[in-house]
């Protein structure tokens, strides 16, 4: 099987425009996810799904220099977008990720790729119960699943959030969630880019762990922000968007 991970991620974003290709250490946060994803050993191909707004190309432009494919289509039917992402690059399996997780755990992408790959569920994931922190988020199903969901719904909630009818509805897929190890039991920390707050903690989070290791773990990020009480206070109190 091919397992492929799809990054969703455009320019128009509601409360923080432009995040994915903010930067911090002269990189755009688009760019230290990949490179963050490449230690990931069990994932064959990254394609970045992106829109056909003019906005985005910029996004389309990094991924062409960063060496990594790029699909464009709505901006509104994410479902399709990613569907089409996955298909062009031949996966049979997606890892959905979205652009706006910057500071990804390698080993916890992994994680999930093994529950699913240990077979007996069409869908594995660490966001069905939350156990890691915000920005951890690893989704992984077929694209034949994903396929599946395309034809069974129009509604737009459906089509904007890729994998929500999936687990909308286990009766007609089968679900399995995988849980962070007490160490790394921390569902209320926000290390997701969506507001001003979010991206001065994840700056000073790569200003701070970056410079030692490109692949640093969520038990770094953890024992820094310990450490810095302080900068975690900068985004504690931002509301989380669920669907």
């Amino acid at each position: 099987m091919k397992f492929v991970a799809t990054i969703e991620a455009r320019m128009g974003s509601t409360r923080l425009p432009g995040k994915v290709l903010a930067k911090t250490q002269d990189q755009p946060m688009l760019a230290l996810m990949i490179e963050r994803l490449r230690f990931v050993t069990a994932l064959d191909d990254i394609v970045v799904a992106t829109t056909i707004n003019a906005a985005d190309d910029a996004i389309a432009e990094l991924a062409g220099v960063l060496g990594v494919a790029c699909w464009r289509g709505s901006e509104d039917d994410v479902l399709q977008r990613v569907l089409d992402a996955a298909r062009s690059a031949h996966a049979d399996v997606i890892v959905e990720l979205t652009g706006d997780c910057p500071l990804i755990d390698p080993e916890i992408v992994g994680h999930v790729i093994q529950g699913y790959s240990s077979g007996g569920a069409d869908y594995v994931s660490n966001v069905l119960k939350r156990s890691y922190p915000i920005g951890m988020d690893t989704q992984v199903f077929a694209t034949d699943v994903l396929a599946d969901v395309a034809r069974r719904t129009t509604d737009p909630v459906d089509r904007e959030h890729v994998s929500l009818y999936i687990y909308r509805h286990p009766e007609l897929y089968s679900l399995r969630n995988v849980v962070a190890a007490a160490t790394e039991y921390r569902p209320e920390l926000r290390l997701t880019l969506d507001t001003r707050e979010d991206l001065a903690v994840i700056r000073e989070v790569f200003a701070a762990l970056r410079p030692r290791a490109t692949d640093f773990r969520l038990a770094d990020i953890i024992a820094f922000l310990d450490s810095r009480p302080e900068i975690a206070a900068i985004n504690a109190t931002v509301a989380h968007r669920y669907v």
